[in-house]
């Protein structure tokens, strides 16, 4: 979609602000090549993961075992200098053993004991919550709680969870007998829906090649914790012109059947639609994609990089649309080839 003309209104970048930019996106090829290393295609999920950390946000990857996620969110952990931490969820997971617990220990005094409150996985930069359908909702409920506020109470204390804090859930599509599906309330917490697919025919000899002869190389360190806590502060102030937050409220708007401005077909396959938060992670999410991408303010294309991801989870569909065969990333595209129509029209 074209873009409308900017804004005499919309703030300007400044020059401190343009060196960080051309940097950052410097460094996201650099990312790309060192994680390369490793994991063989995947870009865009690596983007779109790269681009959740940069907002502030988490996400929540679907795909099917064998995909290298884990993998992917630990070579990233490293190239960005982070701690890393995987949860396996399993049925009989408790809130402490991932938030952690309060022990008994010896003290410096003879014969005398204290409690120590020993920090569990959740104390880390990069979290991986693997099947977190597999715990019940309490459990669930602890993880969701620290995602949230960034600090986890115990005994009555409050412990603040280490910067950036990022954490990467993950579900498998295929089994389903004996899970707890997250409501929709707690999905809303997570800023991206990632779908992970099967590579394609060329990257699969590849990866064949790459993973059952030699040792994995080690991965160089190319940014610290400090600079992705500057790169975020970065991306806060990136500018935004009117007309890009009008279409982003437009956008989410449009996929709420009880809302004025949803097309017909909406009202006909959707039984809920974005809120709010929804709108917030279009516009914070395109402007980090503006930023990896080296652009100095938002641009349409930046928001229709991130809609799939930010509504396919916040969008609900109907058994009617089910038995149709229309799911939530084909109403994202035909939503944003209206705007598309809906923009050229107005020129």
């Amino acid at each position: 979609m074209p873009d409308a003309p900017v804004s005499l209104n919309t703030p300007q970048v400044s020059d401190a602000d343009v060196a960080a930019i051309d940097a950052m996106r410097k460094l996201h090829e650099a990312l790309r090549q060192e994680v390369a290393k490793v994991i063989i295609g995947q870009n865009e999920v690596i983007d779109q993961l790269l681009i959740a950390i940069l907002s502030r946000g988490h996400a929540l990857l679907m795909g099917v075992p064998g995909l290298a996620k884990t993998t992917m969110v630990h070579a990233l952990a490293d190239v960005m200098s982070l701690q890393f931490n995987r949860i396996q969820f399993t049925p009989d997971l408790m809130p402490s053993d991932i938030t952690g617990t309060d022990i008994l220990q010896e003290t410096d005094q003879p014969g005398k004991r204290a409690f120590v409150f020993l920090k569990g996985p959740v104390f880390a930069n990069i979290v991986l919550a693997d099947e977190i359908n597999r715990t019940p909702p309490k459990t669930q409920s602890a993880l969701l709680e620290a995602m949230q506020e960034h600090k986890v109470t115990a005994s009555g204390k409050v412990f603040n969870l280490p910067r950036p804090f990022f954490v990467l859930a993950t579900q498998n599509p295929i089994e389903q007998e004996g899970t707890y599906q997250l409501p929709e309330a707690q999905l809303d917490r997570f800023m991206f829906f990632i779908h992970v697919h099967y590579p394609s025919v060329e990257e699969e000899g590849q990866i064949a090649r790459a993973t059952t002869g030699a040792a994995t190389p080690a991965l160089e360190k190319l940014i610290t914790g400090e600079q992705v806590l500057a790169f975020q502060e970065l991306i806060q102030r990136v500018p935004v012109p009117d007309h890009i937050y009008d279409t982003a409220v437009e956008l989410v708007r449009m996929t709420r059947p009880a809302d004025e401005s949803a097309p017909a077909w909406v009202k006909k396959w959707v039984s809920w639609g974005g809120g709010p938060r929804a709108v917030q992670y279009l516009i914070r999410g395109a402007k980090a994609h503006a930023v990896l991408n080296g652009s100095y303010l938002v641009r349409m294309e930046d928001i229709e990089a991130v809609a799939l991801p930010v509504l396919t989870h916040r969008i609900l569909t109907n058994f009617q649309a089910q038995t149709e065969g229309m799911t939530s990333p084909k109403i994202i595209e035909r939503l944003l080839a209206e705007l598309r129509g809906n923009s050229s029209a107005a020129k």
